[in-house]
């Protein structure tokens, strides 16, 4: 696994839009740049970033701005501007060329195909969890803090947070409104499991099978006697939907050396059978740990989740706690 070189003081960070561009969250953003400068950090944005269309730019144009993070050697690390929903249809125009060298890629929803297909491609490491947005509060959450010490090389343990957020109309000088316990949820009263670790949004993921552009089978051989460790931000998908999406994952071979999975809190759940979120992992990997409602995703407060480390998940009674090992 290649892990790329951290940010260091007066590093430059490249941000771009893959996906979306910040529109109407631009006074969310200009505050993640303050943030972000703080920690001596230039910026160097490209056209798309404020973009206010639900798609920054052409999928040509978004795949050539990111090449002009990539390439530029003053660029450190990439943030992703936001989420959104067609990041997919870039990887085409940006599968053209191949990717030498490593740096850090970071984003969190519709940018996850764009991680995804880095890591399992090219064995790069790439962080999930945060956008170039998410640092919008006046003093920072830990989960916020957490990534960028992430980006500085920290990779600090992370435990369940006490409280998560269920309704962010709530927030107060763009801090988290934090309000619920957090209780991850699992059938397995202890669960202790070591791995690689991979995966982002489901909702995403899912449009990557059956394309050229899915390297899950050769990542996970290449793993296979660690075996991986799944987790899944689920967005919108329904309990039907996830259900289904997990068979198919499954039948294509995604899970072949599954060790564990770890699904964040649902941002909008629901259904229209009986089936459940829980009774979907059962029936597709009966015997297979896991655990639902974890600090993972959509609801903060999110961790950070480098996809391609080895990591170590411990759980019990309604708590848990991710280590994440460069090796």
């Amino acid at each position: 696994m290649k892990y790329p070189n951290f940010l260091k003081e007066n590093s430059c960070i490249g941000i771009t839009a893959p996906s979306a561009g910040v529109g109407k969250y631009i006074e969310e953003y200009e505050k993640s740049l303050d943030t972000l400068k703080k920690n001596h950090w230039q910026i160097l944005e490209t056209e798309n970033v404020r973009s206010e269309e639900e798609v920054s730019s052409t999928k040509e144009e978004r795949t050539k701005e990111f090449w002009e993070c990539w390439e530029n050697p003053k660029v450190d690390a990439i943030l992703c501007a936001t989420g959104g929903e067609f990041l997919t249809d870039m990887l085409p125009s940006l599968s053209e060329k191949e990717l030498t060298g490593a740096k850090w890629v970071m984003g969190a929803s519709d940018p996850t195909n764009l991680l995804y297909y880095i890591t399992t491609k090219y064995d790069i490491a790439t962080m999930y969890g945060h956008n170039a947005g998410s640092f919008d509060a006046k003093t920072l959450h830990p989960a916020q803090q957490t990534a960028i010490e992430y980006l500085k090389g920290n990779f600090l343990p992370q435990e369940s947070y006490p409280l998560y957020e269920k309704d962010r109309e709530g927030r107060v000088e763009g801090s988290y409104h934090l309000t619920e316990k957090v209780e991850w949820e699992s059938p397995y009263e202890k669960i202790e499991c070591e791995g690689r670790l991979l995966g982002g949004c489901l909702d995403a993921l899912r449009y990557l099978l059956g394309t050229k552009y899915d390297y899950t089978k050769e990542f996970i051989e290449k793993y296979k006697e660690e075996g991986i460790i799944w987790y899944l931000d689920v967005f919108t998908m329904t309990t039907d939907d996830f259900y289904l999406t997990l068979f198919q994952m499954k039948e294509a071979g995604w899970f072949q050396y599954l060790k564990a999975i770890i699904v964040g809190r649902v941002a909008y759940p629901g259904g229209y059978t009986s089936m459940t979120y829980e009774r979907a992992i059962q029936e597709n990997f009966p015997g297979i740990p896991f655990i639902l409602d974890a600090d993972i995703g959509h609801v903060a407060p999110k961790m950070t989740l480098v996809n391609g480390s080895y990591a170590k998940i411990t759980y019990q009674n309604k708590k848990g706690k991710i280590e994440q090992f460069r090796r």
